[in-house]
């Protein structure tokens, strides 16, 4: 009679450590990503707007001027204007929205316990103009750098447009890369939609100043 095969390999897994996975797993995917929308639709509009707006402007004024310094100045222009009108324009909206929200609690507020209760945790969900006006203020200056680093050391004319397009491009897949993932959305669809609207604006901007120019209208 043949020996019994005592080759085998005993795995245990520890129940504790498969009950945590499966916590996390399931804690993933109950995440309500709408919590980020506030926050995160700031940073992210504010971030390709600061981008895509100062690189436009410097390819517009590269378009009909090949000086390093008039790209440069007329970003920093863009920069400063763009992101107070940025912050000015998202806490005037969050704090219509803001006030909209509590007058609707007004008229739904209960005089119970539970009423009050919930009238808390809802005035803890509640926008934050300011919040979203910093956000949107700060994401518009760091998306302005950008093309701003890109230019400002680099004295060949078409090297530098070159360089401004290559920076800006690599900035909006991230940029669009970062956004998809903290919204939970598909990554390749965010990034291909933020780089072609951002080319189209460059593209469209230099190409008309180039217009205006050719047409005797230059600085």
């Amino acid at each position: 009679m043949a020996a019994p095969n005592t080759n085998h390999v005993l795995m245990v897994i520890p129940e504790h450590n498969a009950q945590q996975n499966q916590s996390n797993f399931l804690e993933d995917k109950d995440f309500d990503y709408s919590k980020r929308a506030q926050w995160l639709r700031a940073a992210v509009l504010g971030a390709n707007d600061g981008l895509v707006s100062i690189a436009s402007l410097m390819m517009g004024v590269g378009a009909v001027k090949e000086d390093a310094s008039a790209m440069v100045l007329t970003g920093f222009a863009g920069l400063f204007a763009g992101a107070c009108s940025m912050a000015i324009g998202e806490f005037v909206s969050v704090y219509s929205q803001l006030d909209i929200e509590i007058a609707q609690m007004k008229r739904e507020k209960r005089m119970t316990n539970n009423g009050q209760n919930a009238e808390e945790m809802e005035k803890e969900k509640l926008p934050n103009p300011w919040q979203a006006a910093m956000a949107s203020a700060l994401a518009f200056s760091l998306g302005a750098v950008v093309p701003l680093l890109a230019a400002a050391f680099i004295t060949n004319y078409k090297v530098r447009l070159g360089v401004v397009v290559a920076a800006v491009t690599l900035a909006l897949v991230a940029f669009g890369g970062v956004g998809a993932v903290l919204g939970g959305t598909p990554v390749a669809r965010s990034c291909s939609r933020v780089v072609v609207g951002g080319w189209m604006a460059m593209a469209i901007t230099f190409g008309l100043t180039k217009l205006l120019g050719s047409g005797g209208l230059e600085m």
